[in-house]
């Protein structure tokens, strides 16, 4: 069979996949793009953007029962579940239709399928209605990944879900177990927690969100149990017992073994990288830890073959995986001004609530690679329009370089930190000193002069408190 030949070749339509295929076409690239499931992958489809709608219905009914607060009445509140999750599938479904009509506006030949990766450049593609061949000198590997089961806590969708099952549940937990507390699974629990669930939260590490800085961990526990949550940490879960609507835990913590019963569990442990069945291993492609070993231009070391996004590794990011998917696509169109990708300015960003959202090294993280810091705190009680929105628990702490002034990292936790951080990775990008952040002038009132306020508390000249 004579392959279709293209300039390049993506495999993998997600927010790594398609924006590389978009770039490469913008760039004057003949470009084909492999997908086995649905354009806009994980992210659009069964992750960021889903998860943040189901989150949306439930900060809005946790505002509706506040409305005392704000001088308002509201009667009879409640949520029809379905009516929540229907929402959160219309929103995926309208992003994914876009996400098809950008690739027919850059003219990107879909081609939807499970895709083999062989000798010579070529792409194997098992469609519904046979084998299509093609064939590029540039082949981008964007297959994402999927979340990690362990021995014993395999999903079943009645009992114990993932990440899919939670996105479309069948009915309301009672009592609610998740396993790991990174951003997964602390934001399906505080979704299902805000609605009503008694959530517990399993957390294997001395902390919860064990990525975020140490000071943003412990508020968010503090938060979290003063929500009713029930949070456990240095605790894992050796097994699942499973009966007729009822899941027995084995937590160990301590030293000791507990029995809890819960109707739902969530899995919230991790990821692995979609690697089997492309044929990595013929190509010699070197694979770690289920995801595949690059260089900091996402080359794989097998010539005109890249791999970016959540198969390429930490960190596990859409934003990452489309600034990578760029920048493959400008070295494969020849572009000069390339520059890689720095994950220490890369923002993550949680969207529980309260929100967590950081750039850069952590105050200990800074300190292990040997800098001599300064730390500025700004609590959310201070800043006006924080009070104003009734949401005046939060803070952002900055830690900068003693000798240079250079800003090591910025950590948050309150209402609206996911939008707010983007200041930061700005200044971290230009390379910004604690001047440059001091004699900025932020408009008031704003949250945003809580970034201000910050820094200068960094350096002892903090205004408001």
């Amino acid at each position: 069979m004579v392959a279709k030949s293209f300039d390049m070749i993506v495999v993998g339509a997600g927010p790594g996949g398609y924006v590389a295929a978009i770039r490469g076409a913008q760039l004057g690239l003949s470009v084909a793009i492999v997908e086995r499931e649905h354009l806009g992958g994980v992210c659009l489809n069964w992750g960021c953007i889903p998860t943040k709608a189901m989150l949306r219905s439930s900060e809005v009914f946790h505002l509706m029962n506040r409305a005392g607060e704000f001088g308002l009445k509201a009667d009879g509140i409640g949520y029809d579940l379905d009516a929540v999750v229907q929402r959160s599938r219309k929103v995926a479904k309208q992003l994914n239709a876009g996400v098809g009509h950008l690739m027919k506006k850059n003219r990107i030949t879909v081609v939807m399928g499970v895709g083999t990766l062989g000798a010579g450049g070529r792409v194997s593609v098992k469609t519904e209605t046979g084998v299509e061949e093609l064939s590029s000198n540039a082949i981008v590997l964007a297959t994402g990944a999927r979340a990690r089961e362990l021995p014993g806590l395999e999903a079943d969708g009645d009992l114990v879900w993932t990440y899919k099952h939670a996105l479309v549940p069948q009915r309301m937990p009672k009592k609610l177990l998740v396993i790991g507390s990174g951003a997964i699974g602390i934001e399906f629990a505080s979704f299902y927690n805000t609605l009503g669930s008694s959530t517990t939260v399993v957390e294997v590490m001395d902390r919860i969100l064990p990525s975020e800085d140490e000071e943003i961990s412990a508020f968010a526990r503090k938060a979290f149990t003063a929500q009713g949550m029930t949070v456990m940490e240095n605790a894992n879960v050796k097994r699942i017992e499973r009966g007729k609507g009822v899941a027995v835990a084995h937590i160990e913590s301590g030293g000791k073994v507990d029995k809890q019963e819960f109707d739902s569990v969530i899995l919230a442990v991790g990821i692995v990288g979609n690697v089997e069945g492309l044929g990595l291993e013929a190509l010699g492609v070197g694979l770690d830890r289920t995801h595949v070993v690059t260089d900091s231009y996402c080359r794989t070391g097998v010539e005109g073959l890249y791999a970016i996004g959540d198969v390429a590794g930490a960190p596990w990011l859409a934003h990452k995986a489309s600034h990578e998917g760029v920048m493959v696509a400008e070295l494969i169109a020849g572009r000069k001004d390339v520059h890689p990708v720095k994950p220490e300015s890369i923002a993550g960003c949680t969207y529980c609530h309260p929100q967590v959202a950081s750039v850069g090294y952590s105050e200990a993280k800074a300190k292990e690679l040997g800098h001599e810091v300064k730390v500025g705190r700004f609590p959310f009680i201070g800043n006006g329009k924080a009070i104003a929105l009734g949401e005046s628990e939060g803070m952002i702490k900055t830690v900068f370089d003693a000798r240079t002034g250079e800003l090591l990292g910025a950590h948050m936790i309150g209402t609206e930190v996911t939008e707010l951080i983007q200041g930061y990775v700005v200044g971290r990008t230009l390379e910004t000193t604690e001047e440059d952040l001091m004699h900025s002038v932020f408009p008031h009132p704003t949250l945003s002069e809580m970034m201000h306020e910050s820094v200068l508390d960094a350096y002892g000249k903090a205004m408001h408190i």
